[in-house]
This record gives C-alpha cells, sequence and structure tokens, in this order.
C-alpha cells in the first residue's frame, strides 16, 4: 500500500493507519531527513527478523539502531549521558545523525550488541516524528539504500513501492527523498567522540 503524507502537515487519520499496521506487526517504508527507511515496531521481534532477511543482515552482527521522538525519549533508552555528550547530542538533534550510545535496559535484546551499545537517531522529518510519538516507541531505522542501488529505487516513493510493495505493508510517500545516510557517531566513552561514517550531517561541537 503507498500512502501519501504531507511532511509540512502529516494527517492524523494517515499516521494512525500507519501505526496500526507497526503494532500488528507490520513493516514499513518511511521518509527521515536522509534516506528512506525500512522499519517496524522495536518491541516486534518477527517483524525485527522479517527486515533483517529483508535486509540480507545478521542482526548479532550488524549495529541496527532506532528512531526516538525526542531527547527524553531518546535518554529512556540510554545509560545517563554525561554532560559532554548530552551537549554534542542536543545540538546535533532533530537532525541527520546517528548516535552511538551505551544502552539502557529498556533497550530489547534483539537490538543489544556485546557492547551492550545502541544506535539512536532523532531525524528533522516531521513525519517519522509523528509515527514514534503516536506508536509510544521507538521504530526501527535501517536504510532502504545498498551501494549498487541506482538512485531513482530508493529516492522515488512510487519505485520504492514498486520495488518492495511485495515485501512490505506499507510505503510512505513524503515527498522524494535523499541518497546519503546520516553520519554515525560514537559517543561511547564520555567525553570522546568518533565518527564512524561520515554521511549527511556535519557535526557541529
Amino acid at each position: 500500500m503507498l500512502v501519501k503524507i504531507y511532511p509540512e502537515n502529516p494527517n492524523p487519520r494517515e499516521i494512525q493507519k500507519v501505526v496500526e499496521v507497526l503494532r500488528n506487526g507490520g513493516i514499513v517504508i518511511y521518509p527521515t531527513d536522509t534516506v528512506y527507511g525500512l522499519g517496524c515496531d522495536i518491541n516486534n521481534t518477527k517483524a525485527l527478523e522479517k527486515i533483517a532477511r529483508i535486509k540480507g543482515i545478521n542482526p548479532k552482527k550488524d549495529h541496527l539502531s532506532f528512531i526516538c521522538s525526542d531527547l527524553s525519549h531518546l535518554s529512556d533508552y540510554t545509560k545517563p549521558l554525561g554532560s559532554a555528550t548530552f551537549k554534542l547530542v542536543k545540538k546535533n538533534l532533530p537532525g541527520p545523525f546517528t548516535f552511538i550510545l551505551q544502552a539502557s535496559n529498556s533497550v530489547p535484546k534483539f537490538f543489544k550488541s556485546n557492547k551492550k551499545t545502541i544506535g539512536l537517531r532523532i531525524p528533522d522529518n516531521p513525519i517519522a516524528i509523528e509515527i514514534v510519538k503516536e506508536l509510544g516507541n521507538p521504530i526501527l531505522s535501517t536504510s532502504i539504500k545498498d551501494e549498487d542501488e541506482i538512485l531513482e529505487y530508493t529516492t522515488d516513493p512510487e519505485l520504492i513501492h514498486e520495488k518492495y510493495q511485495n515485501l512490505v505493508d506499507i510505503v510512505i510517500d513524503g515527498g522524494y527523498g535523499g541518497n546519503e545516510a546520516s553520519t554515525i557517531v560514537d559517543c561511547t566513552t564520555e567525553g570522546e567522540f568518533e565518527i564512524v561514517r561520515q554521511g549527511k550531517g556535519e557535526l557541529e561541537l
């Protein structure tokens, strides 16, 4: 199903439709402030496993991340942030960044690596934020883009729907998407950070 939602003013009825699909274990493709994402409710293990199969990844080895609605929501899934880390995160979110942080006990075991860390995002995109708010907990954040993908098939919602309609429940048309993933920043050591992957975002210090 292809659903049109306008980012300037997301229709609550359409947002609710997406959330119901997520609550029922469905999978959606949604816009962010970078590339379109493939997502599900982080508490639904079967849906998470299905996404891992679609992406061809091993969830025990690949570092998956998820989307929160705001800084308060993000802090529910991390161990207490030190002053320097909090300032860095606050200065750059919402924005095109994934911050790797120490995971709290609220993070489902599916996401925890041996290092007990988690990648968290707050994208500057009202559609993704409204979905998370209405759902009440984060959604998975993994890009639909692979290195060998043709540009149009990862940025144009209608072509994305054409490719994924038999694999997912909803594709959200939130406008033409970007083709550059988020910048990944490792903040697991207090007072230090490391840019693991440079993407769209230029980190503000």
